[in-house]
């Protein structure tokens, strides 16, 4: 389609939850054609996970699913799998997040469907990856999380290991296969044939531990949990204030300085034990329960704009309600207004990639289970004999 980064490009989408639909929405976002396969009467597990509902749809697969089509197939009989295959010829990607092994099994793995479209590129996210010992666990988030030591350094010091709220292991997963498709799709250019693309969650977790992680194999220590601080830099943090939260971040010495400046606190600006920040990390504990104290004494909005006006890096610690009303977020079209067929008009986040010449669609919501059954049948050249015939049998 014209005008659309990703318009020539099919993707055949046969996963569920929440890593692979999330990467299948970006590649739609960008104009792809995506077909999901969802279970016949059931669909994606997430359509089931709430409350909330609106108009019979969960929110959590609305977050996930929009710009796709919805075909329902049962994978477990061989006419099903059979269709899958006429749509692999056609496709340029496919993206699935079955156990390991599993489309083997069902003779849908990567060297059978290459044999039918040697420019298939396909990739398979699971929990750990194609290889290695751990191969045919599930994976799920949480456990990941667990695993890969995100949790071990999120929460208060002496609290227990703390999730994030957000299933970021998933998320993450999710972009980056859609950063190895894109790479795939553009080597292919070159080569003309397509590639494996195995994406693992565990590892994904472990290449964003970035400077934690780094931390450790620089020095051998242990990472701690510093709460809501940071285990380089001080001050850098949340802190509370007359009616609610700030949050700061004095990233380097000069900005430390200027903060003491405009809330006239020479005491801390003089102080020996305070003036680098290897000298405030190492004193973290008594310098921040000074601050804490002196915070409380304007509200967030008085500390924003006083911040603001020496260029130091702040934020109020928004709720989820004020995110989606905030100015910049709403300037930024990070909200966004879709007509569901049943659900009516649904608001759903909005997409962060910002292409000048080729921008995001964003103008067809998450589909109804087996929406696009009886056309992308029809496409494949069933007749709707056939496809009733399909849907007796419970097919599709």
């Amino acid at each position: 389609m014209s005008g659309l980064a990703l318009g020539n490009i099919l993707v055949l989408d046969l996963t569920r939850a929440l890593a692979g639909p999330y990467c299948t929405m970006m590649l739609a976002d960008l104009g792809a054609e995506v077909i999901k396969v969802e279970i016949p009467k059931r669909g994606d597990d997430t359509r089931q996970w709430g409350p909330p509902f609106t108009g019979g749809e969960s929110a959590y697969f609305l977050s996930a699913n929009r710009g796709k089509k919805s075909l329902t197939l049962n994978l477990k009989t061989e006419q099903g799998r059979e269709i899958v295959r006429q749509l692999a010829k056609r496709a340029d990607v496919l993206v699935e997040n079955f156990y390991t092994g599993t489309m083997d099994e069902w003779g849908l793995g990567y060297g059978s469907l290459r044999a039918l479209n040697p420019r298939l590129i396909y990739c398979a996210i699971t929990g750990y990856g194609q290889t290695g010992p751990y191969r045919r666990r599930p994976g799920y988030d949480f456990i990941v999380q667990a695993q890969g030591g995100i949790m071990s350094v999120t929460g208060p010091e002496e609290g227990p290991p703390t999730k994030v709220g957000v299933s970021i292991v998933d998320v993450t997963a999710g972009m980056f296969a859609t950063m190895a498709i894109l790479a795939a799709l553009y080597e292919r250019e070159t080569s003309n044939e397509g590639q494996f693309v195995d994406i693992a969650l565990l590892d994904t977790e472990v290449a964003w531990l970035a400077n934690v992680g780094g931390n450790y194999l620089a020095s051998g220590r242990r990472p701690a949990r510093y709460g809501n601080g940071h285990p380089n830099i001080v001050p850098y943090g949340p802190f509370p204030t007359q009616d609610g939260w700030i949050a700061i971040a004095a990233g380097n010495d000069r900005q430390w300085q200027d903060l003491c400046a405009l809330a006239g606190w020479d005491d801390l600006a003089a102080a020996p034990c305070y003036a680098t920040n290897p000298l405030r990390v190492e004193n973290r504990r008594a310098l921040i329960a000074i601050l804490e104290e002196r915070f409380r004494q304007r509200t967030t909005a008085e500390w924003e704009q006083a911040l603001l006006q020496v260029n130091l890096p702040c934020g109020p610690i928004n709720a989820i309600d004020q995110v989606f009303a905030d100015p910049q977020v709403l300037a930024r079209d990070m909200l966004v207004e879709l007509s569901h067929t049943t659900a009516g008009n649904i608001r759903v986040a909005g997409s962060p990639l910002k292409l000048s010449r080729t921008p995001v669609r964003l103008n067809q919501a998450p589909p109804t289970l087996g929406q696009h059954t009886a056309a992308v049948l029809a496409d494949l050249g069933y007749s709707q004999e056939e496809i009733d015939r399909l849907r007796d049998q419970g097919i599709v």
